[in-house]
């Protein structure tokens, strides 16, 4: 795994005219790659916390928790390859301050070991950390987060020895959670504060059909149900153990692992530092610049305009693919050619046998319109407002989602009464209405 230990004003530092990633995820591996397909020939370095080189997460609430990949097989790049990039990697190394570079005056930024690294251009990648579940007995052993492989491989090894599994969140997080646990032969119960799974993202039609299937594979779903503390062995600071929650309502309910997800929240402190502009992220422009436009920010950590976002709202996208392309978008901006962000948002959940695949972004939708049976585990959901198309939502219905996509990517429209006829495949129309 490359890494460089840095001391003093270090070796592995990009120097003045080198562009310094901080942060170790998707986005910071993209925008490195990035940055030499688009001809950057001065010093590209990423300085992570972690201690391993980027990897890929979306597996680590899918495949690695069900024991089917294991840290190796998440690796982006090998030491190898990085190396013929020529881009440095310096993993273990969080980052305490920055100063922003100057007219005749390079940029530092010092890690918690008193490393100095010096450099031209900034580029914050740093991600987002697990929202807290701030209630007594929270810091029970057994009680359990998932952000990193360290999280997943703590999580795993519970997962193996558990035999009842309380999940907080109906979130995608905690619902892929619950489907690895629900296969490993688990007793598991998901506790949704809010009255219906996921409902930030998907219409109540795909909430209510999550909430069955999870049902009908033996998850105890519990909606409009919040968590007012946890009980154990005993206190936290005596190594105690979870042996279970008790609910807003009053009920308890036993578990043996928790297993927490309540969303994220973006980790802008260093951006902050430096007195860049945030609200619910580092705020930057379509084209990644920060508030400072010598510096930029992608992927979880930022908020951007996008064409798909209603009424020009600023949005903080948390998915595989917004870390590709944003970082790519970040990319140009340091490599002088910028170009504003407009790829067609994507994701996907993985729940068991249930595949959820998304394109566009359907906040602000006005109709929906179901194609497809629900019953048989195989259907879409299609977004519009105000007659012109949003999104889609595909769960096991992969040529509606590619269908959609493809639409959405070409500027084309697919007519609501076309879309409403499961026998008719999905075409856009060459005009957008």
């Amino acid at each position: 795994m490359p890494s460089v230990q840095s001391s003093g004003a270090s070796a592995g530092s990009p120097g003045a005219g080198g562009v310094l990633i901080v942060g170790g995820g998707q986005a910071a591996m993209h925008l490195a790659s990035s940055l030499r397909e688009l001809g950057w020939q001065a010093a590209v370095t990423i300085v992570s916390e972690e201690l391993r080189a980027p990897y890929q997460r979306p597996p680590l609430s899918k495949a690695f928790l069900s024991g089917n990949a294991d840290p190796a097989t998440l690796e982006f790049r090998s030491a190898e390859r990085y190396e013929q990039e020529r881009i440095t990697v310096l993993t273990g190394q969080r980052v305490t301050s920055l100063r922003a570079a100057a007219p005749g005056r390079p940029g530092e930024a010092v890690t918690e070991g008193g490393g100095r690294l010096e450099f031209g251009r900034l580029a914050l990648a740093t991600g987002a950390r697990p929202r807290r579940l701030a209630v007594p007995g929270a810091d029970l052993a057994g009680v359990c987060y998932l952000r990193d492989v360290g999280h997943a491989l703590e999580l795993r090894e519970r997962l193996a020895a558990a035999e009842r599994v309380l999940v907080v969140g109906g979130g995608f997080i905690g619902l892929e959670a619950a489907a690895a646990a629900t296969a490993r032969g688990k007793a598991v119960t998901v506790a949704e504060a809010a009255d219906r799974l996921i409902g930030r993202v998907v219409a109540p039609a795909v909430s209510d059909f999550y909430a069955a299937a999870h049902r009908r594979r033996g998850v105890r779903v519990l909606l409009g149900t919040g968590v007012s503390g946890f009980e154990g062995t005993g206190p936290a600071d005596t190594d105690g153990t979870v042996t279970g929650a008790r609910l807003s309502d009053g009920r308890f309910v036993a578990a043996d692992l928790v297993i927490v997800g309540i969303g994220a929240e973006p980790r802008t402190e260093l951006a902050e530092q430096l007195g860049l502009a945030c609200a619910g992220g580092i705020v930057v422009d379509a084209c990644a610049r920060t508030s400072d436009p010598a510096i930029v920010a992608a992927g979880d950590c930022a908020v951007t305009p996008h064409p798909a976002a209603a009424d020009g709202t600023l949005v903080r996208f948390e998915s595989f693919g917004h870390a590709t392309d944003h970082a790519k978008v970040a990319a140009a901006t340091l490599a002088g050619v910028p170009a504003p962000y407009d790829a067609v948002p994507w994701f996907w959940s993985d729940q068991g046998p249930l595949k959820l695949q998304i394109a566009g972004l359907a906040a602000g939708f006005d109709q929906t319109v179901l194609r497809g049976d629900p019953a048989a585990e195989r259907f879409s959901v299609l977004y519009y407002r105000g007659g012109r198309l949003l999104a889609v939502h595909a769960v096991n219905s992969p040529r509606d989602y590619l269908a959609v996509r493809r639409a959405l990517a070409a500027g084309q429209y697919i007519p609501p009464e076309l879309a409403a006829d499961a026998g008719q495949p999905l075409a856009g129309q060459p005009a957008a209405r």
